[in-house]
């Protein structure tokens, strides 16, 4: 009994201690199980065929050092090419030496391991160089050499439009376009059978494989270049007056269509990234919502632009409560396209209690035809629902309709009050704005979206004129006359709403500022709405200063970008206008950019090569500039490329900072100078 007792218990140990490796080994290799292999997910591309979110494959480098290849001829082969392939690892990654390479790879050999990790996420370019190396160019069979590939979701462009193109991530809640459309993009698993080796590690088994369907890929509407053109106009405000948060957006008039989305809120360090999707995010509009208010009271014919209103000042008492405009102007008796136009809350709320106190449902019902009621229908996850009160909800007061006639009291987003002035500048029928264009599968349209029409008149043809007139006024006359153009015309209207910051209530004074519009005014392109949240007693609040000037730098810089393209969107005409300028370059450039404007201009550079050029009596002028060929030139006004020609030319070595046109040199200009001296020019 006690000699068989001391056996097994040696047994035992030796089969622990000894043999343990090989048992275990043993025991994993009876084990197998499908895994699933994830499809290559589809690419979201813009209207031009810009990648705006895609997969990047990465790689894990594996080698089998017990592959017949590798052991065939008492492993003749891999003692061959080790040392080349340990020098062309060592060469290419140059995060260790070829002797460390060599030793670790004879480790790996000595060792049989089935599945020794050798490098991890290498990117496809790595990965292509790694396969023309000794040993692993010979095949998977003959080097042993595995590469498992995996995807890193990547937003090409960064903080472009990340909020509503969104991020495909694991662990955490997909958003914007990623999470619409993912049952799309994601495409469907397949799947390979692995047998678990010792340690638990997973090799696949040759054949076994069921290939992925790859997801489909998404055309998006959005124009990288406008999309750029919002999102910087956009952040320039907000660090300008450290606003809390801000969207943008740009839809073209003809289609629906949503050229550019832009959200951006604060960090607490202070900087700006795209937190949330503000522009489909329901809150009080404030006076844009005005627009609605004015198309009610038209469209029933209870009044005209032209008929007069009494603002009291600016004041008004209504069921108890003080209705106040956000501008003290001490207007009384003007007109209501003159009420609308300086943004009159007392007007607005006199015209609905007038009309409508005593049958609301018909001011609501006029809302409802807008599709305030309801989602925008752009096509995104996360819109909030609209709030739009009627005389059977809960919170309905004496008060309510006076205070939603200027964009009180109801919720709606950006994107639907967007949709009411693109309706105006389309001629009065409303458009579905829309984000996805196509789906393509391996370049093969599935799907594709049409513009879709939700009304094909939302006014009478009359109303839509009276509109159109106020729209206008409120930029050549109203709230928003600092924003005109002289060189086309905008329409828009501006909002400054006062909001709730929790139980502190009204008391820190923070204002949304906003504006919405469309331009040209006479043809309209495209329409925008800017909204945007400012900080806590800010110092500047009204829509005009905030959102107005984010709105006129798009539409400014669109204007510019379509000016040679489009004959409509150029108006031709030129107004009065005192702003300063300083130009100055070749003679034939200046006049042949002054003559394809068709820009009148007095002409008082005659021969001469040089010119500048800038505003007298509201034209410009042509003036000589003298370059006096012995003495440092007067170089202010002219662009870099100028600049260089005359420095060079005297044989001067420059030295340039900053980008446009130079506003500082150094030495001055009529100093004498040397031949290869230093020049310092600082562009503005």
């Amino acid at each position: 009994m006690v000699v068989i007792s001391v056996f097994i218990i040696g047994r035992a140990a030796y089969i622990q201690q000894v043999e343990g490796n090989y048992w275990r080994s043993k025991s994993d290799s009876l084990h197998q199980k499908f895994v699933e292999l994830e499809a290559e997910r589809g690419t979201i591309y813009s209207e031009d065929g810009s990648m705006l979110s895609t997969s990047i494959p990465f790689f894990d480098i594996y080698i089998d050092f017990a592959a017949d290849g590798l052991r065939e001829k008492k492993g003749k082969r891999f003692k061959e090419n080790l040392d080349p392939l340990s020098k062309a690892l060592a060469v290419y990654f140059k995060d260790q030496t070829a002797a460390a390479y060599k030793k670790q790879l004879q480790q790996g050999y000595k060792n049989k391991e089935r599945y020794y990790l050798l490098r991890k996420n290498i990117s496809f370019n790595d990965y292509k160089m790694l396969r023309s190396f000794p040993l692993v160019k010979e095949g998977r069979n003959k080097s042993g050499f595995i590469a498992e590939v995996k995807s890193k979701r990547l937003n090409t462009f960064g903080l472009l439009a990340n909020r509503t193109i969104g991020l495909a991530r694991d662990n955490a809640q997909n958003v914007g376009l990623e999470r619409t459309y993912d049952s799309l993009l994601k495409g469907e698993s397949g799947s390979k059978l692995v047998r678990f080796i010792a340690g638990g590690v997973g090799v696949p088994v040759e054949g076994s494989e069921i290939d992925p369907e790859n997801g489909k890929d998404i055309i998006t509407t959005l124009d990288v270049n406008i999309q750029d053109i919002a999102e910087n106009a956009l952040l320039k405000m907000m660090l300008e007056n450290e606003c809390e948060h801000g969207t943008c957006i740009v839809m073209e008039v003809a289609t629906g269509k949503v050229k550019a989305i832009a959200n951006l809120g604060r960090r607490t360090d202070g900087a700006y990234w795209e937190d949330l999707n503000y522009a489909i995010r329901a809150s009080e509009p404030g006076s844009t919502f005005k627009l609605a208010t004015l198309l009610a009271v038209l469209e029933d014919e209870h009044v005209t632009i032209d008929k007069h209103i009494n603002l009291e000042g600016g004041k008004w008492k209504v069921k108890g409560r003080t209705v106040y405009d956000s501008e003290e102007h001490g207007l009384y008796e003007v007109t209501v396209k003159e009420a609308f136009e300086h943004s009159s809350n007392v007007g607005m709320a006199k015209l609905a209690m007038n009309y409508y106190a005593n049958d609301p449902l018909s001011f609501i019902n006029h809302l409802k035809r807008l599709h305030f009621d309801q989602h925008s229908g752009v096509g995104l996850i996360g819109e909030t629902n609209p709030i739009i009160k009627n005389p059977k909800s809960k919170t309905w007061s004496a008060t309510t309709l006076p205070w939603m006639a200027f964009g009180y009291e109801v919720l709606v987003s950006p994107m639907q009050t967007l949709m009411l002035y693109n309706a105006v500048a389309n001629e009065g029928k409303m458009m579905k704005p829309y984000l996805v264009q196509a789906i393509q599968r391996n370049g093969i349209t599935v799907t594709e979206n049409e513009p879709e029409v939700l009304e094909e008149e939302i006014c009478s043809s009359e109303t839509l004129r009276q509109l159109k007139l106020a729209l206008e006024g409120v930029v050549l006359e109203g709230t928003g006359k600092t924003l005109q153009s002289p060189y086309y015309r905008l329409a828009g209207k501006t909002g400054t709403a006062l909001v709730a910051n929790g139980r502190r209530g009204y008391a820190d004074h923070i204002y949304q500022s906003s504006f919405a519009g469309y331009f040209p005014a006479d043809h309209p392109q495209y329409s925008c709405i800017v909204v945007i949240k400012n900080r806590a007693h800010a110092k500047k609040f009204y829509g005009a200063a905030v959102a107005g000037p984010v709105f006129k730098e798009i539409a400014d810089k669109l204007y510019a970008l379509h000016a040679d393209k489009n004959k409509n969107f150029y108006t031709g005409s030129f107004r009065k206008d005192s702003t300063g300028f300083y130009y100055s370059g070749e003679t034939t450039d200046i006049k042949y950019l002054l003559a394809s404007m068709n820009a009148p201009y007095v002409d008082s550079a005659e021969k001469s090569e040089w010119s500048s050029m800038y505003a007298y009596d509201f034209k410009p002028v042509v003036n000589a500039k003298v370059v006096d060929t012995g003495k440092m030139p007067n170089l202010k006004g002219l662009g870099l490329k100028d600049a260089l020609y005359l420095l060079e030319s005297a044989g001067l070595k420059v030295k340039a900072k900053g980008k446009g046109k130079v506003s500082t040199q150094f030495p001055e200009a009529g100093t004498a100078y040397m031949k290869k001296q230093q020049v310092m020019i600082e562009l503005n």
